[in-house]
């Protein structure tokens, strides 16, 4: 138990340190002269993609595949991430879009997920509380569902989503819907970056103050706001797609 208190409470001054200034890949961006938050976006990008190495390399056979693994391991944790995505994908999008675009929007999840969370290890940053990178991701997410809807809708089918149900008000509608559009990637890079800076700033506020014990809670908050704001992202992206590439006839609504 005294080895786990004065592990913990290192590892809090160690916050402390990072989040004056110390990170462990500081010296790697330096060298390469790019922006921390780049060089640690790509080093959680290279563990998630080791990461799924590791869970097909587990689940490569056909036995193992089908038979889950006995209480909580690396495959059963994402498998459950990937079950509670594709069950909320097919209430939003429908079965045929949740199939079509689950791996895009898994991957979103889960990038999302590990950035935030990366912030948790004393030492780290998450590159997600840089606008730079929320920024970039909500831009990735709006280029992506204004291509889907033009590629299934048409181009004229996708126009047709900006109009609104009654002729009369279509170009009223249009403005509006141009605007809603267009503020999309914004509101999605403000959100994610505005949420993780804040529970960052307050980690690092405690661990000033008490740097012992005191902002273990604080850590375990960070955990839960690290998958929510994953969640969310994901949701809206689920959203945007699913209207995007949704056919329906605008008499019908």
């Amino acid at each position: 138990m005294k080895m786990f208190i004065a592990l913990i409470s290192g590892l809090i001054s160690t916050s402390a340190f990072a989040a004056g200034g110390f990170t462990w890949l500081g010296g790697i961006a330096h060298s390469l002269h790019l922006p921390g938050h780049t060089v640690t976006f790509a080093f959680v990008c290279l563990l998630f993609l080791v990461a799924g190495f590791v869970y097909r390399a587990k689940a490569s056979s056909i036995e193992a595949g089908i038979v889950p693994d006995r209480g909580m391991s690396f495959r059963n944790v994402f498998e459950s991430f990937g079950d509670f995505l594709y069950d909320l994908a097919k209430n939003i999008m429908g079965e045929k879009d949740a199939k079509r675009y689950f791996t895009l929007l898994i991957t979103i999840f889960m990038v999302i997920f590990f950035n935030n969370l990366i912030g948790i290890i004393p030492g780290f940053l998450p590159p997600t509380d840089n606008l730079n990178t929320t920024l970039a991701m909500g831009l990735f997410v709006f280029l992506f569902y204004n291509y889907q809807g033009i590629k299934v809708q048409g181009l004229v089918g996708h126009i047709k989503h900006f109009l609104g149900p009654v002729i009369g008000l279509a170009p009223l509608m249009l403005i509006i819907e141009l605007i809603s559009h267009a503020v999309r990637p914004i509101s999605l890079g403000l959100r994610l970056k505005g949420n993780m800076e804040g529970d960052h700033l307050v980690l690092s506020i405690f661990s000033d103050l008490v740097p012992y014990l005191v902002p273990v809670p604080f850590y375990a908050l960070g955990i839960f706001v690290s998958f929510i704001q994953a969640f969310v992202f994901t949701l809206l992206t689920m959203i945007y797609i699913g209207t995007a590439v949704e056919h329906h006839d605008h008499g019908d609504h």
